[in-house]
This record gives structure tokens, sequence and C-alpha cells, in this order.
């Protein structure tokens, strides 16, 4: 079988952990070998410079950072993500390069089409077969990590008019790549939010 690419994105605290994990059984039930992976830090390389763009305590210009995440990518699609595609096996990915757009281009105001350029290069154009968009209002997920108890890290802690940016930023690319993108409201029941996400993939793997 044809390999997928399928990418998780969404503000902090939106739940793509939980659902990528509902997702990864599912499709193991289907009898799809499965790699789980995040951007950063799905390689040895990636967790280095997580450790540096999410949690080094010094500043880090925005223009630096958007680098920052670009190399970590170009790493792990010629390393991971295309070797694994190229087996035929279904790659769930926690962020990608929607992520950089939204965050760096939007939130870090560097500009979105810039940051696009830089991470299509970094990637050879490798483009997702799916992206599921988990929208939630900054407010709610700041409310969801706060309960948890979470340590925020370098982007959570940034203000909500930042977080806003990213998030009406999100919004615009599921608009312009309505064929790419399945767009779920995050405040639904965890079990709800599967169902429609399995829903989407269940057509992709029929297509194959």
């Amino acid at each position: 079988m044809p390999g997928l690419f399928i990418t998780l994105e969404g503000g902090d605290g939106s739940g793509k952990t939980t659902q990528a994990a509902l997702l990864e059984e599912w499709l193991g039930e289907q009898g799809r070998s499965v790699v789980r992976t995040r951007e950063p830090g799905g390689t040895d390389l990636g967790l280095e410079l997580r450790q540096i763009v999410l949690h080094s305590r010094g500043h880090i210009a925005p223009r630096a950072e958007a680098l920052l995440y670009a190399a970590d990518r170009a790493h792990h699609v010629e390393t991971l993500v295309r070797p694994a595609l190229d087996r035929g096996e279904v790659v769930l990915q926690d962020r990608y390069v929607d992520s950089s757009v939204a965050y760096q281009g939007a939130g870090r105001v560097l500009g979105g089409d810039e940051v696009r350029e830089l991470s299509t290069w970094a990637t050879g154009g490798l483009t997702p077969d799916l992206t599921v968009l988990l929208d939630l209002d900054p407010r709610v997920g700041r409310s969801r990590l706060d309960a948890a108890e979470k340590s925020y890290d370098r982007l959570e802690s940034e203000a909500e008019a930042f977080h806003g940016r990213v998030r009406d930023a999100y919004l615009e690319i599921a608009r312009a790549e309505p064929a790419r993108f399945v767009v779920v409201d995050a405040t639904l029941p965890v079990a709800d939010v599967a169902a429609t996400v399995r829903a989407r993939v269940a057509d992709l793997l029929t297509a194959q």
C-alpha cells in the first residue's frame, strides 16, 4: 500500500496528543503500520533543537527561531518521514509546516508566505495528504494547560494576542486548502472529535 502522511495542527491545549494516540490505535486496527512522530523532536537532532526553541532561557530572534524549526523539519523529513512513506507506512505527525506559518509567520509577524517558502525548500515540497486542525479558543487552551498544571514553554507563554494571531492564521490556511484540511471543534467531547477524524481518514484509506 502507498504511504499516507497525516498531520495534526492546532493551538496549545487543543488535544493533538490525545487525538494522535486514538488515531494511531484505530489505524493499527485497520492493519496499517504507523509511525507516530512530532516536530520538533522526532529525531535525536530534533530533540536537541526542541530544547533550544521551546526551553531556552535566552532570547531567540524571530528569524533565527524560524530557521531552527526549518532545520529540524529538513532533517526530520529526510531521515524519518520520507523513508516511512516509501515503506508504505502511515506517518502520523504532531505539527508540520502549517505550525511555522501560524506561529512564526503570524505569531511572530514574519510573514506567512516567506515562512512557507522556507519550509517548502527544507522539505523538498512534501505536503500532507490530510491535515487535522483542532480549532480552539486560545483562552480555553490556556485554561486546559493550567488545569493540567503544565509549565509553559517559550511559545505557550506568549501573550493572548500572539495566540489569537496563530488561531486566525490556522483558520485562514484551512479555508485556502479545504481539500487537505478537516477542521474540528476541539471543545467537542474527545470521542466525537476522534470519530470525525476517523471518518475523514477512512475516506483516504478507501481511496488508496
